[in-house]
């Protein structure tokens, strides 16, 4: 579990399903996955698929955004966008 985004994830649904009281079978009945799936979100495993995902965090009343990184790719494309060159 090295992605920051994985753990924090991971760390969210985990901390949501028990201050809500639910099982991970509870979970996995009420999102309409898998025990396992569940079990793979709350250990951050990286392979899972995105639309089970998200039926789990709509689920638990959660959501994924998007937000621009600062990252230097992020700038790169930034500044190419700026310039009107095309990214690539």
């Amino acid at each position: 579990m090295n992605d920051p985004i994985t753990r924090l994830i991971a760390t969210e649904v985990r901390a949501r399903r028990a201050g809500l009281g639910l099982t991970q079978q509870d979970l996995a009945d009420m999102a309409g996955v898998s025990e396992r799936f569940v079990r793979f979100v709350e250990q951050g495993k990286p392979s899972v698929q995105l639309d089970s995902l998200t039926a789990v965090l709509e689920t638990l009343g959660l959501e994924l955004r998007l937000a621009t990184r600062s990252s230097e790719a992020a700038r790169a494309l930034s500044r190419a966008t700026s310039a009107g060159e095309t990214p690539q």
